[in-house]
């Protein structure tokens, strides 16, 4: 009878074992105590009513098997972290299992029960921390990520969707007046409203794809570059009064500095339409000198006609810190003639 309890009570503890390693379906600690609890009741009952004899090999292979189990248990108890008081039965199951092949013991053989117990239960408890501690760092990996991810999306929102909204704003303006004075030009300026909402929609079309599939760094969408910035300032430039000329001597970049500088741009254009109310021209700079790439945007808004601050909300600094962590510098203020953004992004190693 004792045997078939001692297989049993392994097989129990090998199963709680696997639904708490692998199965997630119960938790380690609550498993740990259960086995804990039934280990304990079979080493008490081995003790009193039936001393182990050498020829029950099977209720000892049995016995380590169970023992090895109910380790694991509390090693993954340990990892988990949690109800570390459901662990005591498990605890106690491990430092009272030998007493089931000494009866009675001696002095040595309790220092030798002490020890062994405290032993299996420490390198347990070790595996268990260590195991937790990689996943406590995978976690925050991970939330590192997601959150780069959101900030990353965010700028998206901030630098292409504000630009193309800004701009429908400005040409709903100017096509109210037009409508007024110049009924014949205003359908040019509703069909470019319409290009600037396209736009609009496309962008935010990108970032809910972005939201809805787990994409890894490498496998976001193609970005903008410096190739794309004369249609941009095209694209400024037919959406209302002020006039965007470029100067783009810069040829190749690498993908994220190109981008970095595409995103400056806009910015810088999406402030200028927002803030300068009196700004006529607006000289965008891109160029190579001293291995880096300068990007320079100035316009011609008289400081005190300024609408609102000029510093973009959180869109420029955003920038700045991006410009930044490219080993890059970033500024912007107020100029003689205007207004000025200006970033030094680093080509080291790039063919110019």
């Amino acid at each position: 009878m004792y045997e078939v309890l001692a297989v049993l009570m392994a097989a129990g503890a090998v199963l709680g074992a696997v639904l708490a390693g692998w199965g997630g379906r119960v938790r380690p600690a609550l498993a740990a105590g259960c086995v804990g609890a039934g280990s304990t009741a079979l080493t008490a009952a081995a003790w009193w009513a039936r001393p182990y004899q050498e020829g029950d090999r099977l209720s000892g292979l049995a016995g380590v098997l169970e023992l090895l189990a109910l380790l694991l248990l509390v090693a993954l108890a340990v990892r988990a972290g949690r109800q570390q008081l459901a662990l005591a039965p498990a605890v106690l199951a491990a430092l009272l299992w030998p007493l089931r092949f000494m009866h009675p013991p001696t002095w040595t053989e309790q220092v030798q029960l002490l020890g062994f117990g405290t032993g299996g239960l420490a390198v347990a408890a070790l595996v268990g921390r260590y195991l937790g501690a990689l996943d406590q760092r995978r976690h925050r990996e991970v939330a590192a990520t997601r959150r780069a991810q959101r900030l990353e999306l965010a700028h998206d929102l901030h630098d292409f969707v504000a630009h193309d909204v800004s701009g429908m704003v400005a040409q709903a303006q100017a096509g109210a007046i037009l409508a007024q004075q110049h009924p014949e030009q205003a359908a040019a300026v509703f069909q470019r409203i319409e290009q600037a909402g396209q736009q609009a929609l496309t962008a935010l079309d990108r970032t809910v794809r972005l939201l809805r599939t787990e994409q890894q760094a490498g496998e976001r969408e193609p970005q903008h570059g410096l190739d794309e910035l004369p249609a941009l300032t095209d694209r400024f430039t037919a959406a209302g009064s002020v006039e965007a000329r470029l100067r783009n001597s810069a040829r190749q970049v690498s993908r994220e500095v190109g981008a970095t500088a595409y995103r400056i741009v806009v910015e810088a254009l999406t402030n200028v339409r927002r803030h300068a109310a009196t700004a006529t021209r607006v000289e965008v700079s891109v160029r190579t000198a001293g291995g880096q790439l300068e990007v320079r945007i100035t316009d011609d808004g008289r400081p005190g006609d300024r609408r609102t601050r000029r510093d973009g909300g959180h869109g420029l600094a955003a920038l700045g810190a991006r410009v930044e962590a490219l080993g890059g510098t970033f500024n912007s203020g107020r100029t003689e003639a205007g207004w000025q953004v200006r970033a030094l992004l680093p080509l080291a190693g790039e063919a110019l």
